[in-house]
C-alpha cells in the first residue's frame, strides 16, 4: 500500500492543494467554519516549456523552484501538500468484495484483484482502495474503488515537492480532485443542485482538452483531445515575432495589435467551440445519451471572454465558467478581480485542498 498517505485520500493536518500542470503550478489553501469553506490564500507560478510533458516532471529541478516561489508568495506556514496524478497515469477500477471484512483482509482481497487488471509486477506499483459503500442491490457486499500508479510516478511529484522544502501527505487523482471542486460548482447549477441533470465538464489546458461527461457523483463519458492554449501562444509568436514568455505576457495583459482579435483570437475560439462540439457528439455516439443540460468550462483558456458564448452558440447547451470560489468567504489578501480570472484553472487545486477535510 502507498506509504505517503493515499492515492485516495483521508483526513489530514492542514495542507495546501498543489496542482503540478504542463504549463504552472497551482496552490491553493482553505479553511472551514461551521462548513463554510474560506479561501486563504492561492498562488500560479508559470513552469517552463516542457519542464511537465504529458503529465511527467522531465524537469525536477524547474517544477522543485516553481513551487518554491509559488509557496513563497502565498506567505503561509503550511508545508504539508496534496498533490494529484493525471488521469492517464493512474490505473482504477471498481470490484466488489463481501461486506465486514476487517482491513487487513480487504487489504489482501485488494492486492489479489488488482493482480488481473495491472500490467506492472504489483512490487512496482502503489496501490491503494477506498470503500464506497454497500451495493443497492445486496447489502452483503461493498463497492471498492481501487487505484494504481507506477511508482516513479508517484515518486516525481513527491521529489518535486520535498525539493522545494514541502511534504507530501495526499497523492489523489486529477480527475477526482477536479470532480471535488465541480461539486461545488453544480450546487449552484439550478434550485435542484443539478441533481439528475447531465453535465459536461471541459478543461482546456495548454496543450490537452479534458471533457467528462457526469450524471450526479458518475462519470458517463471521459475523452481527451490534443488542443489547449498553446496554440494560441504559437499563433501569437507566429504572427507577432515574439518569444513564448512574451506572447504569454501580452496574452495575460492584453497588449496585442489590433488586428489580434480579429485575426487569432476569434478563430482560435471557433475551433475550441468545434472541438467540445465534437466531443458531445462522441459522447452522444458512444452511449445512450442524446443530450447534455450543462457544459462547465475550466482551465486557463476558459476565461477568454466570450467564450462561453461561443460554446453555448456550437453547441447549442448552456454553458459557464468554472468558479469553485463564489459563495466562499475570502481572506483579505485576496483579490476579487484577480481570482474571477483565475479561478477556472485552480479547480484541480481547488478540490485538493479539499482534501484537508475529507472523514
Amino acid at each position: 500500500m502507498i506509504d505517503i498517505a493515499s492515492l485516495l485520500g483521508g483526513r489530514s493536518r492542514p495542507l495546501i492543494g498543489l496542482d503540478i500542470s504542463s504549463s504552472s503550478v497551482k496552490l491553493v489553501e482553505l479553511s472551514e467554519t461551521s462548513g463554510q469553506y474560506r479561501l486563504e490564500r492561492y498562488a500560479i507560478e508559470p513552469l517552463p516549456r516542457d519542464a511537465v510533458s504529458d503529465g511527467n516532471i522531465a524537469s525536477l529541478e524547474a517544477v522543485a523552484e516553481a513551487i518554491r516561489k509559488g509557496w513563497k508568495r502565498l506567505g503561509t506556514n503550511t508545508k504539508n501538500v496534496s498533490l494529484a496524478l493525471p488521469a492517464s497515469a493512474v490505473i482504477t477500477k471498481k470490484i466488489t468484495l463481501p461486506a465486514g471484512l476487517r482491513e487487513l483482509d480487504m487489504e489482501v482481497q485488494v492486492e489479489s484483484e488488482a493482480n488481473q487488471y495491472i500490467p506492472f509486477a504489483i512490487e512496482e506499483v502503489n496501490l491503494d482502495f477506498q470503500v464506497l459503500g454497500a451495493l443497492a442491490n445486496n447489502p452483503d457486499e461493498v463497492e471498492v474503488l481501487i487505484a494504481a500508479s507506477r511508482k516513479e510516478k508517484v515518486e516525481d511529484r513527491v521529489a518535486a515537492a520535498e525539493s522545494a522544502g514541502l511534504k507530501a501527505v495526499v497523492m489523489d487523482v486529477e480527475s477526482f480532485a477536479a470532480q471535488a471542486a465541480f461539486d461545488l460548482v453544480r450546487s449552484r447549477l439550478d434550485k435542484d443542485a443539478g441533481a439528475g441533470k447531465i453535465v459536461a465538464t471541459v478543461d482546456i489546458g495548454a496543450n490537452v482538452m479534458k471533457v467528462a461527461v457526469l450524471r450526479d457523483d458518475a462519470v458517463l463519458y471521459s475523452r481527451e483531445q490534443a488542443f489547449g492554449g498553446y496554440q494560441l501562444t504559437q499563433d501569437i509568436m507566429r504572427n507577432y515575432g515574439m518569444s513564448q514568455e512574451e506572447a504569454e505576457a501580452a496574452k495575460r495583459t492584453g497588449s496585442l495589435p489590433e488586428n489580434y482579435e480579429h485575426e487569432l483570437l476569434r478563430p482560435f475560439m471557433d475551433s475550441l467551440g468545434l472541438e467540445v462540439s465534437r466531443a458531445l457528439q462522441f459522447f452522444f455516439t458512444s452511449t445512450q445519451f442524446n443530450q447534455v443540460d450543462y457544459i462547465i468550462l475550466s482551465g486557463g483558456c476558459a476565461v477568454v471572454p466570450g467564450l462561453d458564448q461561443i460554446v453555448a452558440g456550437r453547441t447549442q447547451v448552456a454553458t459557464q465558467v468554472a468558479n469553485p470560489f463564489v459563495g466562499m468567504t475570502l481572506s483579505q489578501r485576496i483579490r476579487p478581480k484577480n481570482l474571477a480570472a483565475d479561478a477556472p484553472a485552480l479547480m484541480v487545486a481547488c478540490g485538493l485542498a479539499m482534501r484537508r477535510f475529507d472523514a
